[in-house]
């Protein structure tokens, strides 16, 4: 479900800038694909490459983790070239690419507060009526040369 993916990609951009991180592009394409979120480390040269994941609790694929195929990284990493080619204020900058892993469920007990802010509380975070997990959050998860 498209729908979901999107949510994923708003917590993910907003946990990234509770993090001292300023998201610079996302669904950045380039004929290879897609990068979800592209972030950079606000004190720092650092500039991030994010996938980011979000499956239902019942899965097939590790929770994400099997659609990070060797395919896949070589996309990403043609993709962020391309991106850097593009944008050649940041070539100086070192580079990495995260995968975030989210859970989630629907929320059936869901309050309105939660249907349009994005609320982090603890473990869970609550957005439009679901219930979500970051299950992890890998930085640096792949390089490729």
């Amino acid at each position: 479900m498209k729908k979901i993916g999107y949510l994923g990609e708003d917590i993910i951009a907003q946990y990234l800038v509770n993090n001292g991180y300023e998201i610079l592009d996302r669904a950045w394409h380039s004929r290879w694909g897609e990068i979800d979120i592209i972030a950079q480390k606000s004190s720092e040269k650092i500039l991030i490459f994010v996938e980011v994941k979000t499956r239902n609790k019942r899965n097939w694929d590790n929770d994400g983790m099997y659609a990070i195929s060797l395919t896949k990284q070589k996309k990403l990493w043609l993709t962020a070239e391309s991106f850097l080619s593009q944008n050649p204020t940041f070539a100086n900058f070192n580079c990495r690419f995260d995968v975030a892993l989210l859970l989630y469920q629907k929320n059936l007990q869901s309050e309105d507060k939660f249907l349009e802010n994005i609320v982090f509380n603890g473990m869970n975070i609550y957005y439009k009526n679901y219930i979500f997990n970051l299950f992890n959050y890998i930085e640096n998860a792949f390089s490729y040369s």
